[in-house]
């Protein structure tokens, strides 16, 4: 079975950058349907990014457009998302996720719906 591992997350001040990254083994991210999710405090999880491997659909919530950007290093298996221009409203727990499961859907799906192999987070706190 699919294990993810994230790290990465901290403490980070306003206007900063960080990168998560999320390690797979027991499968191979390049075959899969990836993605980022988020959970702030007292909030619902959240679709941060999301590649279809169905269609090859890329969706980025409109929150994190231009800040954000997910990476596949095929050859390490380890997924990444480049964050930037950070701010306290990204504060959360962040997982990657991925679904091996031959289905039809875009990324939009799986950002709403979630996918069925999860990492257990990490934390990203922004501020000062």
């Amino acid at each position: 079975q699919l294990q993810l591992v994230e790290s990465g997350g901290g403490l980070v001040q306003p206007g900063g950058s960080l990168r998560l990254s999320c390690a797979a083994s027991r499968g191979n991210l390049d075959t899969l349907t990836v993605g980022w999710f988020r959970q702030a405090p007292g909030k619902e999880r959240e679709g941060v990014v999301c590649i279809s491997k169905n269609d090859g659909s890329t969706l980025y919530a409109d929150s994190v457009k231009g800040r954000f950007t997910i990476s596949v290093d095929t050859a390490n298996n380890i997924m990444y998302l480049q964050m930037n221009s950070l701010t306290s409203e990204d504060t959360a727990v962040y997982y990657c996720a991925a679904d091996g499961r031959r289905r039809t859907y875009s990324a939009d799906y799986y950002c709403n719906n979630g996918m069925d192999y999860w990492g257990k987070g990490t934390l990203v706190t922004v501020s000062s």
